[in-house]
């Protein structure tokens, strides 16, 4: 990937605790603070198994989106995926709609700091109030997601203390009798009161829409999803189950303010401020969650030129400026124009339809068959997971009224016009359901999401379990410096050395590295070659690295399939995986492509001194520590130990000894000897630490 397309992309600043922050902050909001009495006035006691019931339709959602976001990390959520899987019709519809959707949702939670602001203040005028929260909140969101991140943090976290005291004296105060009629309700009151506090759950998968800012995607988004939909589900649960065992039903039916009032009979009055001050933490929660997750909308859709180039534009903060300004304003017209009380709860029929869609985009996408397809999560109990996310929000659509399915419809007809208006001729893309279909036809279709695809998993990066350090501390390696020689030779020559390891012959690896070269599939870039092919009946990865100095003349077909005849390559490095994980040899290829296709790294190649300089460039980032033994430096303790009595942290492993013009992977018993130079591998905390040792 060229600097310049680094530089469009947005920094990665999000942990595992910003993730959970933002998918729990806009989960417990009107669903905890304002929905309970309206859903008691409809199934009494019941309302707590409503609330239960609730959340058993998002799960599928919710597996399918973190799957779809762990195979590609990008900002947009919803309409990317959908995009990329369904193709740009069904991508405007998504993104148009659910951004919309989102900006309603965050209306609506501003507003809603009305029913508790005025328990205090009487006659308070909400809209200048909530508008000015937008503003405040918009820049907040044009500071950075990481500040806004670390916001949310905050806010979830008193949110949460002041729950769990609520909670905490709630249980305490429970009568038992009370709850008597909690199992009494008919199933259809029951669905029906589900379905209503359906809204309640779904903000959780929000932060999809940031996926490109998450680190370490593949985990910290399952992950912090799956915690936040379990917080929610426990608070939901317990909260209710407060509610309908201390308050009278006919007190708690229709409350506008629940919490307080239940508050009010644990612990009196001051509790009545305490969470009035949770519900305000709740609604300024969700309203910057959503703020900063809907502001990702423009930006990925105007990547796509669905809507004008200026939303792509980034500041040097690596923000979405435009993006948000134009998010903001459109929030602030909401709140002047609208009632988003109302329509807010109409916005989440459209988000069920969303939620099916996406179920259909993971069931499109793997039985696309596309090899860069490599999610870091998979949702378990494929396709039937997937199935029942299509028919269950389905079945709530239908239950819904007219109006309802009107606005429905509505948002879909306003994308699809403005899909055709100004994105129609633009978008030339194809989605995965595309290509499913074409390799029912062929066997062998290449297309453009591939190719972004393979982006995407240079970006990601090898996973923990994947050898890629081993199979580069361990490569063979082979200098020429030979002015003319030729790319048949160099070929041969790894050929025969691969098949002394290999179950084939010399002739049928140097067929199958020809066989990608020509038809493109070999990865080909300013000087630097990466042939590669997959056996069966091999049990590891295995790499060849080749210099050339002088450099060998190749005629490739690259990547996008422009013929480069007669280039001159300086860096071959020959990869051979195991047939059976095409994934993981794409995840290696991907990641020696990322540290090679560099402005200096063949610079760099050229000049390397010996064969640990050629794989310390391959293995150089925060992982890697080289450390010369110097008598008289703070590294001289390591001279005349075996390298199985060293006391190093767990994890951290040295991968190469030069010793003199000789460089040998070490064993446990490998005895180390002064002015011996040393590759060492780990965890970068780890390496730091241990630089920070031996630093002369």
């Amino acid at each position: 990937m060229s600097g310049l397309a680094r530089k469009r992309r947005l920094k990665k600043e999000l942990g595992l605790f910003e993730v959970y922050a933002i998918a729990t902050g806009t989960t417990l909001s009107a669903g905890l603070f304002l929905l309970p009495g309206l859903a008691a006035a409809e199934a009494g006691k019941a309302v707590v198994l409503a609330y239960l019931l609730a959340a058993v339709p998002l799960i599928p959602a919710m597996f399918s989106i973190i799957e779809l976001a762990t195979a590609m990390p990008r900002a947009g959520g919803v309409y990317y995926f959908l995009d990329r899987s369904l193709g740009p019709v069904l991508g405007a519809i998504g993104g148009m709609g659910t951004w919309f959707a989102l900006m309603l949702k965050v209306s609506f939670a501003l507003i809603g700091m009305g029913a508790y602001l005025r328990l205090f203040v009487p006659g308070l005028q909400v809209r200048p109030v909530a508008i000015a929260v937008a503003l405040l909140l918009g820049v907040m969101a044009l500071s950075g997601a990481k500040k806004t991140g670390a916001f949310q943090v905050w806010l979830v976290t008193g949110l949460l203390l002041i729950l769990g005291l609520f909670l905490g004296g709630g249980i305490a105060k429970l009568e038992l009798t009370e709850l008597e009629g909690v199992f009494g309700q008919d199933w259809h009151t029951l669905l029906a009161t589900a379905g209503l506090v359906y809204i309640s759950y779904v903000g959780v998968t929000n932060v999809a829409s940031l996926s490109e800012e998450v680190e370490k995607p593949h985990r910290n988004l399952p992950l912090g999803v799956s915690l936040a939909l379990l917080t929610a589900i426990v608070i939901y649960g317990l909260a209710t189950l407060v509610m309908v065992g201390v308050v009278p039903l006919e007190r708690l039916q229709g409350d506008l303010t629940p919490m307080a009032t239940v508050a009010e009979y644990v612990f009196g009055s001051w509790g009545v401020v305490l969470l009035s001050v949770a519900a305000l933490l709740a609604f300024v929660s969700v309203a910057n969650a959503g703020t900063l997750s809907s502001s990702r909308y423009p930006l990925a859709m105007s990547r796509d030129d669905l809507l004008p180039r200026w939303f792509r534009r980034l500041d040097k903060r690596q923000t979405p400026t435009m993006a948000i300004i134009l998010t903001v304003v459109v929030i602030v017209l909401i709140l002047l124009l609208l009632n988003p009380v109302k329509i807010a709860k109409l916005a989440s029929a459209y988000q069920l339809m969303m939620f099916a869609l996406v179920c259909l985009a993971v069931i499109v996408m793997r039985e696309s068959h596309i090899e860069e397809y490599d999610p870091g999560f998979r949702s378990p109990l494929y396709p039937w997971m997937q199935l029942i996310g299509i028919t269950a929000p389905i079945a709530y659509l239908l239950q819904m009224d007219r109006f309802t399915g009107l606005f429905s419809v509505g948002l879909i007809v306003a994308s699809l016009a403005w899909y055709w208006y100004f994105a129609r001729g633009k978008m030339v893309r194809s989605g995965a359901l595309y290509h499913l279909l074409l390799r029912l036809a062929e066997p062998r279709v290449d297309t453009g999401l591939e190719i972004e695809l393979g982006h995407i998993l240079r970006e990601k990066g090898v996973r923990e379990e994947d050898p890629f350090d081993e199979v580069v501390t361990q490569a063979r390696v082979l200098d020429f410096d030979e002015p003319d020689i030729s790319f048949e030779r160099l070929l041969r020559r790894v050929s025969e050395m691969l098949s002394a390891f290999l179950p084939a012959t010399a002739e049928e690896l140097e067929a199958g590295f020809l066989s990608g070269i020509r038809i493109g599939a070999t990865p080909f870039s300013r000087g630097i070659l990466l042939p590669n092919l997959r056996l069966f009946d091999i049990d590891k990865p295995l790499m060849v690295m080749v210099r050339a100095h002088k450099g060998v003349h190749v005629e490739v077909t690259d990547v996008h399939g422009g013929r480069a005849p007669e280039s001159t390559v300086f860096c071959l490095l020959f990869l051979v995986s195991p047939e059976e994980d095409p994934k993981q040899h794409l995840r290696i290829l991907a990641q020696i492509a990322e540290h090679a296709d560099t402005d200096d790294f063949l610079r760099a190649w050229r000049r390397a001194r010996n064969e640990q300089d050629l794989k310390e460039l391959l293995l150089h980032d925060e992982r890697l520590l080289s450390l010369r033994l110097r008598p008289g430096s703070q590294s001289a303790v390591f001279i005349g130990r075996q390298v199985r009595d060293l006391s190093l942290p767990d994890g951290i492993l040295i991968a190469l000894i030069r010793r003199g013009s000789h460089i040998t992977v070490p064993r446990g018993q490998t005895v180390l000897r002064e002015n011996d130079r040393l590759t060492i591998l780990g965890e970068p905390s780890d390496i730091q630490r241990l630089q920070r040792q031996h630093d002369d």
